[in-house]
């Protein structure tokens, strides 16, 4: 499941540089992360790297865009191909 930056993100810009997916990016108003390259770290880090930086707490999982632990490493695979 791909990971989503929620309206409490304070643009503090620690998340952006942590993705080593690239993943992150500055959205409008908030950052946001783009679910087809969210691989909530598998493959890199054993924990998504955005969550544990984050000093508000305000990245959850996307309901919007399940995926297993399997389809994330596929992911992860095609990304770094």
């Amino acid at each position: 499941m791909a990971l989503i930056i929620t309206d409490e993100c304070i643009n503090c810009d620690v998340c952006e540089p942590e993705c080593p997916n690239e993943a992150i990016s500055p959205g409008e108003e908030i950052y946001e992360i783009d679910p087809n390259k969210c691989t909530e770290c598998v493959g890199h880090y054993d924990t998504p790297q955005c969550v544990e930086v984050c000093p508000v707490d305000c990245i959850p999982k996307d309901p919007d865009h399940v995926e297993t632990e399997v389809q994330l490493m596929d992911k992860y695979t095609q990304l770094t191909a």
